[in-house]
């Protein structure tokens, strides 16, 4: 393995995150009662209804595959880039640059996009406490919490989310005790499992939507300078988040159609104005106002932690693509006491500031403008990088046969989860306008944004190619201990 060296007075803060840590900081950016709150009813009511709960197994279970290639490749790219690195030891420099800024643009769109349903959602709780301000105050407010933590060292960042993520899991998995004590509305049953249920409606929106629900999970690689035993850290994190991810998704779901009733769910869902208050009905119905009104400020709570675990996402890519001269080197600089990428940090704050005060201007919806189009447009973006990412591990794997990496890990697997992805991304496609909203031009100009972001990318790689030939064919080499 190949290794790059880089100044000590310019790199991450080391040894600072443990499995624990890590699985904490990407579920939180998988917001897991947003997802079962707010994704999860909208994906019963535009795809399959009680057959989520299979789709959410059927995602979970291609994810684990997917992760087998992903997990042995860290152990071989220790790269900050993570997506980026692996493109660019995998399928050369251009594809590199192609994917860091695909990174760059994917977990902006989910930072910032994320950051207007935040702004919607708190504005709404407050106003139940008589304190009425715009959503944009609150989400300003939110990037300013976001810049002191993002600036600041990752491990208290990791504090944080772990508090809030385990504060969202005792919520829901209350709720999901109290239908599965009461055996729910018409008794417990398997049917949410069932192959006819899986296929009613529209179950491949129901798959983008889970999909979704699952981004942030990939991000364990992003952690790998920072984490202690990284060859044994990032793996655990990464299986452990797929996994615990996958199961609370999955019982919460089949126990939410359950609680409402198999046959009843649909028609519940459409008489509702806002089907994301689907979960606190239920609560209410079962397990009494206080865990509701819990459950409503959590749910900010959630968007919270989202959003910070998105900025340190963003910061690792903006900082190893400024490190490895992709961008310009000023960016690639770490803290000199933190360690923390903060000129990254302060880029991701700015652009976040700027997208939605450009939103507020406009008067632009903050949930059906700013957050649908942004983190559809994520969503595309991550899981373009899952399809480059699979490819990737096939092909650095048949350049380095000395690995000692089975071809079930390095070949087969990474192949299907290539072609599964590569049919995803065409459903996403073609239903990008009923996903997000948008209508027309708009229709057909975000989804191109992944595609001018890879153009750019390969651009700037050409361009290091030319000017420095050395840094080019660095491109995503792990850094030397």
């Amino acid at each position: 393995m190949t290794t790059l060296e880089a100044g000590e007075g310019n790199r991450l803060r080391k040894n600072s995150l443990g499995v624990g840590a890590i699985t904490f900081m990407v579920i939180s950016a998988a917001a897991p009662l947003t997802a079962v709150a707010g994704g999860t009813p909208l994906g019963m009511l535009m795809g399959n209804g009680a057959g989520f709960a299979g789709i959410y197994l059927i995602v979970t279970l291609l994810l684990l595959l997917f992760a087998v290639g992903y997990v042995a490749m860290s152990r071989h790219i220790g790269n900050a880039g993570a997506f980026y690195a692996y493109a660019a030891r995998g399928l050369g420099g251009l594809a590199g640059g192609a994917t860091a800024l695909i990174a760059i643009l994917s977990y902006n769109a989910m930072q910032i996009g994320v950051m207007g349903l935040l702004g919607a959602a708190t504005a709404g709780l407050f106003a139940g406490w008589g304190i009425t301000l715009p959503w944009w105050v609150w989400s300003f407010i939110a990037i300013a919490i976001v810049a002191v933590l993002g600036y600041r060292q990752v491990d208290l960042s990791a504090k944080i989310l772990t508090v809030l993520v385990l504060a969202e899991y005792v919520v829901v998995l209350i709720l999901d005790l109290t239908i599965l004590k009461t055996g729910g509305d018409s008794g417990l049953s398997a049917a949410p499992f069932s192959w006819s249920q899986i296929t009613s409606g529209a179950p491949a929106i129901a798959i983008l939507f889970c999909f979704a629900a699952f981004i942030g999970f990939e991000a364990t690689t992003i952690y790998a300078e920072e984490a202690r035993d990284p060859k044994v850290t990032i793996p655990r994190a990464t299986y452990f988040s797929v996994i615990l991810i996958g199961l609370f998704y999955m019982i919460t779901a089949w126990l939410m159609a359950v609680g409402a009733g198999v046959d009843k769910l649909l028609p519940s869902l459409q008489g509702l104005q806002d089907p994301t208050t689907f979960l606190f009905g239920l609560s209410d119905r079962y397990a009494g106002t206080l865990l509701t009104h819990a459950m409503s400020i959590l749910f900010v709570s959630s968007l919270f932690a989202g959003v910070l675990a998105f900025h340190n996402a963003v910061a690792r890519y903006i900082y190893v693509a400024g490190r490895e001269k992709l961008l310009p080197q000023t960016i690639g600089v770490t803290h000199s006491a933190h360690q923390s990428p903060h000129v990254a940090s302060v880029i991701q704050t700015v652009l976040a500031a700027i997208v939605v005060g450009l939103f507020a201007v406009l008067g632009l919806d903050p949930v059906l403008a700013l957050f649908s189009w942004l983190t559809n447009v994520a969503t595309l973006g991550v899981i373009v990088m899952m399809a480059v990412a699979s490819l990737a591990v096939v092909m650095y794997f048949r350049a380095n046969p000395s690995s000692q990496e089975n071809a079930l890990k390095t070949t087969v697997l990474p192949g299907l989860t290539f072609i599964a992805f590569v049919i995803i991304i065409y459903l996403i496609v073609i239903n990008f306008g009923s996903l997000s909203g948008a209508a027309g031009f708009l229709g057909v100009f975000l989804p191109a944004l992944v595609l001018i972001a890879a153009v750019v990318g390969l651009l700037l790689a050409s361009a290091l190619r030319s000017r420095d030939p050395v840094a080019f064919e660095s491109l995503g080499k792990p850094l030397k201990d």
